[in-house]
C-alpha cells in the first residue's frame, strides 16, 4: 500500500464530518434517516464517515441550498447520478475493449469467388 486512503474508507466521526461540511450533527443524522447517506458503524455503534460520504453530503447540501430541491428529490438525483457514472464507466470499458479488438483484428480469410475451373 502506498499510504493513500481509499475514498470509501470510514475515517471521520460525526463531529468531524459535521464540521467538514458545515452542518449540525443532527442534520447528518436526518440525512441518514432519509437514506441519503449510510455511514459505517464501529463495533461500539459509532458513525464513521468516509470521503465519499462527505462528497455525497456536499452534493446534497448544494441541491438543497442552491436549487431548493427537497430531500426526496435529492435522493433521486444522487441515485441517478451514480447510475450515470456507472454507465459511463461501463461504456468507457466497452469502448476500450472494442478498440483493443479492432487493433488486433486478423485479416479476412481468403474466399473463393465461386467460379469453377473447367478443364
Amino acid at each position: 500500500m502506498d499510504g493513500n486512503v481509499e475514498d470509501d474508507e470510514p475515517m471521520y466521526v460525526i463531529s468531524i464530518a459535521a464540521r467538514l461540511v458545515g452542518m449540525h450533527q443532527q442534520t447528518l443524522r436526518y440525512y441518514e434517516r432519509a437514506g441519503l447517506i449510510e455511514p459505517k458503524r464501529t463495533g461500539g455503534n459509532i458513525r464513521m464517515y468516509s470521503n465519499t460520504d462527505i462528497q455525497r453530503i456536499r452534493q446534497a447540501q448544494r441541491l438543497v441550498d442552491e436549487l431548493g430541491v427537497n430531500l426526496a428529490g435529492v435522493d433521486i438525483i444522487l441515485r441517478m447520478s451514480e447510475q450515470i457514472r456507472a454507465l459511463q464507466e461501463e461504456l468507457a470499458a466497452t469502448r476500450a475493449e472494442l478498440d483493443k479488438l479492432r487493433s488486433t483484428r486478423l485479416p479476412a480469410p481468403y474466399r473463393a469467388t465461386g467460379m469453377r475451373h473447367e478443364g
